[in-house]
């Protein structure tokens, strides 16, 4: 597993803006170090299950991780654990994650539609999607693994900046997930599958945390952070590709400090992060099933069902 890099980034402070802000959101995205999880150091989470959570990653105890059931229609409505769809995140993330959900969790997962439009050498799906429920789900990222993964490429004395804490799925809403590809005969390819969570002129409902630590006698400790940002997730896009690095594109629609709502500005600084954003590289599993559901998608499947993702480490929830 490669630490992340973080070099510059661009945010509005004293009126006044600090150039490429935008950089270090990606660089800290989903390349986390690989580590052992464990619970932060000031016990925000616990370890009982959530029952929710418990059923939407049942078959993930086993060789495979949860299905995913589609109707494509509001009438026909299938409702899927917040879990089984989220469960695409610790797929693409190269680390060890924690599945977190709220005690009480009720979000729930539901693909409402289906149209295709094609000609004879490509198609373009959309599906919507709804979350319905209350509650949180997240994955988080070991504090102290990703602190000792930069420990080292820091000179002394400089802080860590914009360190990934979690990556959330917050109450309901409405999504689009877009499926392009090509068609050669009778063989379609998908090329590029994009997850929209702002659709209908909704907020999108899924946020990503990160936070600074500066040095105290020498050491990184995750009750120093500081600077905490909580950046407000649009679009994640997947694409058909032979690296066997591959990036995720991601669009933000804010960028603001965690103890204030997002506002004018908060939006401001997610357009300009948009503008300067540099994919970040994600697990190829990921990628793949990623792609591998877009076409079951294109396909119009009932159900499918995630490979086993190796990196979750237990499922916990917040008292």
């Amino acid at each position: 597993m490669k630490p992340f890099s973080v070099k510059q980034r661009v945010f509005l402070k004293n009126n006044h803006l600090i150039t490429l802000f935008a950089v270090t959101l990606i660089c800290v995205f989903l390349l986390a170090p690989s580590a052992a999880i464990s619970s932060d150091p000031d016990g925000r989470v616990s370890g009982q299950p959530d029952a929710s959570v418990a059923i939407g990653n049942a078959a993930a105890k086993g060789g495979t991780g949860p299905t995913m059931v589609m109707r494509y229609s509001k009438e026909k409505l299938v409702k899927n654990p917040i879990a089984s769809f989220a469960y695409f995140v610790p797929l693409i993330a190269p680390s060890l994650v924690d599945n977190i959900s709220s005690v009480n969790n009720n979000q729930q997962v539901a693909v409402i539609s289906h149209k295709i439009t094609s000609d004879a050498k490509s198609f373009h799906v959309t599906c919507e999607f709804e979350i319905l429920g209350s509650g949180f789900h997240m994955n988080t990222f070991d504090s102290a693994g990703m602190i000792a993964a930069q420990t080292d490429h820091l000179a002394e004395g400089r802080a860590m900046t914009n360190m990934l804490d979690y990556i959330k799925f917050d109450g309901d809403g409405f999504g689009i997930i877009e499926v392009k590809g090509t068609i050669n005969g009778s063989t379609k390819v998908v090329t590029e599958v994009n997850v929209n969570f702002n659709a209908k002129g909704g907020k999108s409902p899924v946020t990503i945390g990160l936070y600074d630590i500066k040095p105290t006698d020498g050491k990184y400790k995750y009750e120093n952070r500081s600077n905490e940002l909580v950046a407000r997730v649009n679009t994640l896009s997947f694409k058909k590709t032979e690296n066997a690095n591959p990036r995720m594109g991601i669009k933000v629609a804010s960028i603001s400090n965690k103890e204030e709502p997002a506002d004018f500005l908060s939006s401001l600084k997610g357009k300009i992060a948009n503008l300067l954003i540099k994919p970040p590289k994600v697990d190829k599993l990921g990628n793949t099933t990623m792609l591998e559901f877009g076409y079951a998608l294109l396909q119009k499947n009932a159900a499918f069902t995630f490979p086993k993702a190796k990196n979750i480490k237990e499922i916990k929830v917040v008292r």
